[in-house]
């Protein structure tokens, strides 16, 4: 990256890793357990229970409390924004995700209206397939669920050059830095696309996201092919983070833990605290990464500690 100059981390931080919790997403719906956070109380409760367990980064999405539909609007998100901000120091990342049936318009407005830390950013289209978890369930809590899994078979993930270029324009004057989701090789080369463009600007922080329908694998190789990419592409410009959905979210945490990355657990990602076992709260997977770590002989890290590696503005600099 001759464009970049290369940054390090100061000594303090060094071993240290970074778990981000994402709370509630937009994937599962709540016939799939009745632990998901759904209401602004809830999600809150969750927030400040997983940075209490040790997540130095709270993704956030917001939902419907009545139905627990995806909900994007600046709205919703302002339900439980400052509630979590007045009682934890755990940075706040906000997703420009929403869902997959959303206009890019839609889902930047929350980061764009509220000015996190962070913000993540897809970094390239996909198929996004849910539609096999379908036969799991017999019924559905509510009407909406069913379809939109369904539908998920004739669903491409849009998160076009352009997609990417607008959410940039609308968020980076904020001061927000991004998670930049990585769900397959190719986003990493776009990734590497925008540094060279010089619209990005390290410390990149690259969400590695395995095990989605559409997007790589769960097989070691393909974790260890995803790092390998993004070392030769960003060399020391880059953080390390990682998530595998479902029951792979905990083997994948392990081996990148190992190899010197981050880690992403959360309600969002995954439902399960062991083999056929529903985590009770977003805090107990972030319990078990931190078992991960410090079995590991490492350090998590504190959110001053996630600040300092990835050079956010500071929780003092939002507007919530």
């Amino acid at each position: 990256m001759s464009e970049t100059t290369r940054v390090r981390s100061g000594s303090s931080t060094k071993g240290k890793v970074i778990i981000t919790c994402a709370i509630t997403g937009a994937i599962h719906t709540p016939t799939m357990s009745p632990y998901l956070p759904i209401t602004p109380d809830e999600i809150a409760k969750e927030a400040l229970a997983a940075a209490e367990a040790g997540a130095a980064i709270l993704h956030l999405h917001a939902r419907d409390p009545e139905t627990g539909k995806p909900d994007q609007t600046p709205e919703a998100f302002a339900k439980f924004l400052p509630r979590i901000k007045q009682n934890t120091n755990a940075a706040i990342n906000i997703t420009t995700g929403g869902s997959p049936y959303m206009k890019v318009e839609e889902r930047v407005k929350p980061a764009a209206t509220f000015k996190p830390e962070v913000a993540s950013l897809n970094m390239g289209s996909i198929n996004f397939g849910l539609y096999h978890l379908v036969d799991k369930y017999k019924e559905f809590k509510f009407d909406w669920e069913k379809p939109h899994l369904e539908a998920t078979r004739d669903l491409v993930f849009r998160n076009s050059f352009k997609d990417i270029e607008y959410i940039l324009a609308t968020c980076y004057d904020n001061g927000t830095r991004f998670e930049f989701e990585c769900y397959d090789i190719a986003h990493l080369y776009n990734l590497a696309h925008f540094a060279e463009r010089g619209l990005v600007k390290p410390p990149f922080f690259v969400q590695s996201v395995f095990g989605l329908l559409g997007a790589i694998g769960t097989h070691p190789e393909d974790v260890a092919h995803m790092k390998r990419t993004a070392d030769r592409l960003f060399g020391e410009n880059y953080r390390w983070s990682v998530l595998g959905a479902g029951s792979s979210q905990l083997r994948i945490a392990a081996q990148a833990a190992a190899l010197g990355g981050n880690i992403r657990v959360g309600l969002e990602d995954s439902l399960w605290a062991g083999k056929g076992k529903l985590a009770k709260s977003n805090a107990d997977q972030v319990l078990l990464a931190r078992k991960i770590i410090e079995g590991l002989g490492m350090e998590v890290a504190t959110p001053d500690d996630a600040r300092a590696i990835l050079q956010l503005k500071g929780g003092d600099k939002v507007a919530f």
